[in-house]
């Protein structure tokens, strides 16, 4: 028997403009999809022309949400080159998970980080249990992608900082995968300090992903779900 069809009403449905940038709930319209595919397909092509990007690893991209993409952060371009090359199929359901007080602070650049990065806001001076506990809602519920820097800002120079214990709150327990990733030529590329991008040359490394599914949704899951990411993501920084 083929079930009752059910109509489910968007999440973000009734916000104010303004608050729809912002809700971690934002769902995409038919403009937004619009958006997100022209942009994305003018990224590709400006990475691989500007920057050379080479992709390792590319088998472990994932195919299908959910999942959490992990990478060391030194540049602005580093969200570019972790969400520009994923199945565009997922488009709308992929989010980087983005600081608020840096991206959705001012409504303008608000709407550029929603409508064409499909960025979603964490508030770092209040993101506590509950920002986390929606994030996570949204991950595993909704069945979403996310990516995210798990040391919180991009590296002043150049170097991997210690992970925050945020990665673990979101997947310890769940079966989303995270798939740690590191990227080489992004700081020199566009260090912190830069207006415009050098033409360097980028590569993405890509790891395999890690099972989350045994580790407990308490502080020593997080720890240890922090650890391993970030211990792969020194792993694959080795590789040449």
């Amino acid at each position: 028997m083929m079930e009752a069809w059910k109509y489910d009403k968007a999440a973000d449905i009734g916000l104010a403009p303004g608050e729809r940038v912002k809700s971690v709930r934002r769902e995409s319209g038919l403009v937004a999809t619009v958006v997100h595919r022209v942009w994305w397909a003018f990224v590709r092509a400006y990475l691989r022309l500007w920057h050379r990007v080479r992709i390792e690893g590319r088998e472990n991209l994932p195919l299908d949400v959910p999942f959490v993409i992990v990478a060391n952060h030194s540049s602005h371009l580093d969200v570019l080159v972790l969400a520009a090359f994923l199945p565009g199929r997922l488009r709308d359901r992929v989010f980087p998970i983005a600081a608020g007080d840096v991206f959705f602070s001012r409504l303008s650049v608000g709407w550029f980080a929603a409508l064409c990065l499909n960025a979603l806001p964490i508030w770092r001076k209040k993101a506590g249990a509950h920002a986390l506990a929606d994030l996570r809602e949204r991950l595993v519920e909704d069945r979403c992608g996310y990516v995210l820097f798990p040391e919180g800002s991009r590296a002043r120079d150049g170097k991997l900082a210690d992970f925050k214990p945020g990665l673990g709150m979101l997947v310890a327990g769940t079966n989303v995968p995270v798939i740690p990733c590191h990227l080489q030529g992004a700081f020199e590329a566009m260090p912190p300090h830069a207006m415009f991008p050098r033409p360097r040359k980028l590569v993405l490394r890509v790891g395999k992903p890690l099972d989350c599914s045994q580790l407990s949704n308490d502080r020593a899951g997080w720890m240890g779900i922090t650890q391993s990411a970030r211990a792969s993501v020194v792993e694959l920084s080795t590789q040449s």
